[in-house]
């Protein structure tokens, strides 16, 4: 009966370079960081990528992990609160027509010449609006809370400021870099290291699912700058590894995200560390009541600076819902997508982790050039996979939403959600990688 319902897919292109069997084969045995106790930043995992492991029997919830005929996710997952009308958008604004925003040069800016040229070689001429904006600010050492949208150049804005005031005096000026998620922790190290290279200013990055060893001996070494996830952050801490009582600075990056993921708890426990915190920062792309009267109990006197108005703005995004008839006819459409050259860089959601690694093996089999990023692929992996995104040596990346939050990628064409999120939070946090500093973008949602 199976042989008659077989499904034919437009035709692609021959993928003359050889499938890379070691990249699974490497991480089938591999447990999740998110489970070892010395990972630290994962106990909070989103309960999305984790519905496996539910309240409910063992036996019925892997039987709602698979997806019925009908298309939707299966018996006992928690139905999606979104109305799908809200997920429509095909009159899209990149440009608003409002007043131009002018921001300064670099070069008029009071940097460092060392720095400054670190800045002229990656290319920056002009700053963003929410680095013109704080950069007085955070030079002078006071406090700032940034309300800034993804892709405005929020990293820049505060690691600038920190490696200025460093080259002059590198004792009173150490500082704590707190992110939510390793991807994203990994890229603030790169960056920090980028602008820093040969001014003899430290960093070390501590993330979930890497070597407690290794992390140990970075604390034996000189650091001007730790940046890390809380929960990793916190086992140094345990470990006695790692003081703060020379940290003067903290940084709070996407703040929003963190209170998302249910790290508040970690988070105040290292402020606590931070006896001598002079200088906060903290960057959120919204803001709400809730999230302001927490910041108002982590920093009393700042500097607010707006560059958005906190509300998740997707104008800029064209969205399109597709209702289906079932899985089978969702992979065709899928396919027919994937052929079209316009999709170059494209980033899938599913809702669990078995459901992304199941569409990760289906598309493989189609000649797809496709990876997979969860909870349950070894930091390595996950790095690898996001790599050869970045450098398009895949055109597609299956993720969850965990797993994707970190995500700091340029000209993702395209995002599609394969199942709908559970929430509006979650719908924005997804297609917000693509249509980044105001670009056009596309998101596709499939029912």
């Amino acid at each position: 009966m199976r042989g008659k319902n077989k499904k034919s897919y437009p035709p692609r292109k021959k993928n003359n370079t050889k499938r890379n069997s070691n990249n699974e084969a490497s991480n089938r045995s591999e447990r999740s960081p998110s489970r070892r106790k010395s990972s630290g930043d994962n106990k909070k995992s989103d309960p999305g990528e984790n519905r496996q492991r539910g309240d409910g029997p063992q036996r019925s919830s892997r039987r709602s992990a698979r997806p019925s005929q009908r298309g939707r996710s299966g018996g006992r997952f928690k139905k999606s609160d979104l109305d799908p009308s809200t997920l429509v958008n095909k009159s899209i604004k990149v440009n608003d027509g409002g007043k131009k925003v002018v921001t300064r040069a670099f070069v008029a800016l009071e940097i460092h010449p060392q720095l400054q040229e670190k800045i002229k070689r990656k290319g920056f001429v002009n700053t963003t609006e929410i680095q013109d904006k704080t950069f007085e600010f955070l030079s002078r050492g006071e406090s700032v809370i940034g309300i800034a949208n993804t892709g405005t150049g929020k990293t820049g804005a505060f690691l600038i400021p920190i490696i200025n005031r460093l080259i002059v005096d590198k004792k009173n000026h150490k500082t704590i870099v707190l992110v939510p998620t390793r991807e994203l922790a990994q890229q603030v190290d790169q960056e920090f290291r980028s602008l820093s290279k040969g001014l003899k200013i430290f960093s070390s990055c501590f993330i979930g699912g890497t070597s407690i060893n290794k992390d140990l001996d970075k604390l034996r070494r000189t650091n001007h700058v730790i940046i890390g996830t809380p929960g990793r952050i916190n086992d140094m801490i345990n470990r006695r590894a790692l003081k703060l009582n020379e940290f003067s600075n903290l940084v709070l990056d996407e703040f929003d995200t963190m209170l998302d993921m249910g790290f508040l708890k970690e988070v105040q426990k290292i402020i606590d560390q931070m006896h001598k915190r002079r200088q906060t920062i903290l960057f959120s792309a919204t803001e709400n009541e809730k999230q302001q009267g927490i910041i108002n109990g982590i920093v009393k006197d700042y500097q607010k600076v707006r560059v958005s108005d906190g509300q998740a703005n997707t104008d800029n995004i064209y969205q399109e819902v597709i209702k289906t008839k079932g899985d089978d006819e969702k992979i065709e459409i899928l396919m027919d997508f994937l052929s079209k050259e316009a999709f170059k860089k494209v980033l899938i959601f599913s809702e669990t982790k078995r459901q992304v690694s199941k569409l990760c093996r289906q598309l493989k089999r189609l000649e797809v050039k496709v990876d997979e990023i969860h909870g349950d692929k070894s930091q390595q992996y996950r790095t690898k996979a996001i790599q050869k995104f970045k450098s398009g040596n895949i055109q597609v990346m299956v993720a969850t939403d965990v797993a994707a939050r970190g995500i700091d990628i340029d000209n993702i064409t395209h995002v599609i959600n394969y199942r709908i999120p559970f929430s509006k939070e979650s719908y924005i946090h997804r297609i917000g990688r693509t249509g980044r500093a105001g670009k056009e973008g596309y998101a596709i949602t499939f029912l």
